[in-house]
């Protein structure tokens, strides 16, 4: 859990606290008004569980602070859209996230991007997508609509051939060599980034091993214009839109694409990845 997502768990529980104690109710005598236990009053208060909507409610009312009820879904909703359990976005499967990225796509105009794992999901051909569906969906035991989400996949790479977007992709050469698919399936997924250094709307750079890192690689993540970053983590995505995460992300982009080559330089690290899958 990030520990942004905690600080604000934590400050909405002592927000709660404040509103029982200004009723001068005890923890116990509020549960029992609310018909919980008294132990889910403790955890709310003290930031160890998140509140559903229905919690917030119902405490504003049992606190005799009814005008307080929408500041606290305004908190809810603020610190769920901080932190987005895969486990809770996977229920549905892979196309309904699928789907609600290409809506963001489509409010962007310009894109940065780092990945240091895996080929960015904007530029992966099909079958390469279909083996990192089916990964995460082992991990997180998901529903398996790998097909739809490929499909979803590809549709949206429609968008690197339309004026108005530009896409600013930065990866590390590991991201080119992981065998998260089988080697003629990795083949297959390198020639295709080869063709992309081609496009006018994307700006590819490959950070190759060896080279001088002003930033530790960490986790990958996508920025939308200046009013969005995505950051992906193994148990949930962060979307943060405040100016100062923003800004801090844009200096990691920025510190990591200084570590790039670019062009027939790119070109060439990508042709070795190609050329070291014919020795495994």
């Amino acid at each position: 859990m990030s520990t942004d997502f905690q600080q604000a768990r934590v400050a909405l529980g002592a927000r709660l606290r404040e509103l029982r104690t200004d009723r001068r109710l005890t923890g116990r005598q509020l549960a029992v008004l609310l018909g919980w236990t008294q132990s889910k009053v403790s955890k709310l208060e003290t930031g160890r569980q998140t509140a559903t909507a229905d919690d917030l409610l119902a405490w504003a009312d049992a606190t005799d602070h009814p005008q307080a009820a929408e500041e606290l879904i305004t908190r809810l909703r603020s610190l769920e859209s901080r932190s987005r359990a895969w486990r809770r976005q996977l229920a549905a499967g892979h196309k309904p996230v699928q789907d609600t990225l290409t809506a963001e796509y489509e409010r962007t105009r310009t894109f940065h991007v780092w990945q240091g794992s895996t080929i960015v999901g904007m530029l992966q051909t099909a079958e390469y997508a279909r083996h990192v569906f089916t990964r995460y969906a082992d991990l997180h035991r998901s529903v398996r609509d790998t097909e739809e989400a490929v499909r979803a996949r590809v549709k949206r790479q429609e968008m690197l051939y339309r004026p108005g977007r530009t896409f600013h992709i930065v990866m590390w050469e590991a991201a080119l060599r992981a065998l998260v698919c089988p080697p003629p399936v990795l083949a297959a997924q390198l020639d295709r980034l080869a063709g992309v250094l081609g496009l006018d709307t994307v700006s590819l750079g490959i950070v190759p091993f060896g080279a001088s890192l002003k930033i530790p690689p960490a986790n990958g993540f996508w920025l939308y214009d200046d009013r969005l970053v995505i950051a992906e983590d193994w148990h949930a995505e962060l979307w943060l839109d405040d100016a100062d995460s923003v800004g801090v992300y844009r200096k990691v982009w920025q510190a990591l694409s200084d570590s790039a080559v670019y062009g027939a330089d790119a070109h060439r690290v990508i042709a070795r990845a190609r050329r070291a899958l014919d020795t495994v």
